[in-house]
């Protein structure tokens, strides 16, 4: 008898993988990258990419997790013994970035509550860096920031709370608030930028297409590196959350609504944040293109800003930021649930025993950013982690599964036994040959360029020691955690 614990019903899976997908990525990197590769000529290489790379790669990890029917470590053991240390690898990451994701968010707590009295003032950038933040040189950590600690603090209690409720009580009914909660209040954010005067000025900025660029192969990397890190792939998540899926379920078109859904959520926010982005220009008599920002600096130094010059700025600000808690906070619960499902199948322990190890030791790692000097080591561990963990896991996972268990034909096999939607030799061409070299190309890429230059122009040795370091040890880390036995397999599994 199979007693893993299982979703309530599709629609939960759904919205907990939309959730997982949808996340501060999608708000603040994809319109700015896409603006800076070509603006609605963008568009063509980032469909091609989430048809090639995105959705296949989906398909892939919903299969493996349906099929094997454990976390991903003990999921890419049953595909081969020595493929372990990659799940384990996979998970290490996503530890790590869960001690450092929920800092972003308690910083966009106390922004909603800034949002009615603008505390930020007159100079945003001064207010973030500053007085709020008070940062530090780069390799100074300087004493702990209490408007950081606290709701870092309260933001972990209730991913304690939702994470022992477990997969149905917990994660799923949480998704089920969260994700159309999110969706309401992007809306109405769209809905009000679209409005103000300039946003016409902003959105033909952001869709204007420049097919010129087209040509430009960085673009179409670009585009893959954005698919790739949007949708959560090799972060051990899908294979986690598929792994609680009912035995009767339908991979392939799960995957293509997860995908479909999280780049209609990038399109919702790219049109939100360039209207936004039109008005601040209309208002500075600047140019749109003096104006666009990514990152952290579009959410908490040029958005303030904009929301200042607003009717109704209080409430319109509130709004802003409470979609970026949101869509965190549903990333940050599947992030964390890929480490709790590894610690509970490895060691035998239960939910409970899981969550307080995982999770609590997250929780006080995360405290290490929670200071003066925690913006500079966010941003370097944030970088190494994703260009040197996460999209080098996912090279080596594709090349692993398609070309030495070369798997692909089993994995295809089993996801049409279950699915509506049929795959053919494209999906194995998709895994096999593209995908790898386009992630082979931006790992050389990204290794040529920060092998130049020191990554935002840190000193050396921070970058060695909190960026480089904490990559190389997750992988090995990996490795470590395979040499303890699994417990018993039961007949049914």
């Amino acid at each position: 008898m199979d007693n893993r614990s299982q979703w309530g019903s599709r629609l939960g899976f759904l919205l907990a993988a939309m959730g997982s997908a949808i996340g501060l990525g999608n708000i603040w990197r994809f319109p700015a990258t896409a603006y800076e590769n070509g603006g609605g000529a963008f568009f063509l290489p980032y469909l091609f990419a989430l048809l090639t790379a995105g959705i296949p790669l989906l398909i892939m990890e919903y299969t493996i997790g349906h099929k094997y029917r454990s976390s991903a470590p003990r999921s890419f053991k049953r595909i081969s013994k020595g493929m372990e240390w990659i799940g384990w690898w996979q998970v290490i990451i996503s530890f790590v970035i869960s001690t450092y994701y929920p800092i972003i968010i308690a910083w966009a707590v106390m922004y909603a509550y800034f949002s009615f009295g603008q505390s930020w003032g007159d100079d945003a950038t001064s207010f973030f860096v500053g007085d709020f933040l008070q940062v530090a040189d780069a390799g100074t950590f300087g004493a702990i920031v209490p408007s950081v600690l606290f709701p870092l603090l309260g933001l972990w209690a209730v991913v304690f709370i939702i994470l022992g409720l477990g997969v149905k009580k917990g994660i799923e009914v949480a998704n089920k608030i969260f994700i159309p909660l999110l969706a309401i209040i992007f809306i109405i954010i769209v809905i009000r930028a679209v409005t103000l005067p300039g946003a016409v000025e902003g959105l033909n900025a952001f869709f204007a297409p420049d097919w010129s660029q087209i040509k430009d192969g960085s673009v179409w990397v670009a585009a893959y590196g954005q698919i790739f890190f949007s949708l959560s792939i090799a972060f051990a998540i899908m294979i986690t959350y598929s792994s609680y899926l009912p035995k009767k379920s339908d991979i392939t078109n799960n995957a293509f609504i997860t995908g479909l859904a999280n780049s209609s959520f990038e399109l919702l926010a790219g049109i939100g944040v360039f209207a936004a982005l039109g008005f601040m220009a209309s208002q500075t008599d600047q140019a749109v293109a003096d104006v666009v920002q990514g990152g952290v600096g579009l959410a908490f130094m040029v958005f303030p800003e904009i929301i200042s010059e607003m009717p109704a700025s209080g409430l319109f600000g509130f709004l802003f930021f409470a979609s970026l808690v949101l869509a965190g906070l549903s990333s940050m619960i599947s992030i964390s649930e890929t480490y709790i499902a590894g610690i509970q199948e490895k060691f035998n322990v239960s939910r409970r025993v899981s969550v307080t190890i995982g999770g609590g030791l997250a929780a006080i790692v995360s405290l290490f950013y929670a200071n003066q000097g925690g913006l500079n080591l966010l941003d370097t561990v944030d970088y190494f982690i994703n260009n040197y963990g996460v999209a080098l896991a996912g090279l080596f996972e594709v090349v692993a599964i398609a070309w030495f268990a070369r798997s692909l034909k089993d994995l295809q096999n089993y996801a049409n036994d279950v699915s509506d939607i049929r795959l053919g030799s494209w999906w194995r061409l998709c895994l096999g040959i593209i995908t790898p070299v386009v992630l082979g190309f931006m790992m050389l890429q990204n290794l040529l360029g920060d092998l130049k230059d020191n990554y935002g122009g840190y000193p050396i040795d921070f970058l060695f020691s909190f960026g480089w370091i904490v990559a190389i040890s997750a992988m090995f880390l990996g490795a470590i955690l395979t040499i303890k036995k699994w417990p018993n397999e039961t007949k049914s599994q």
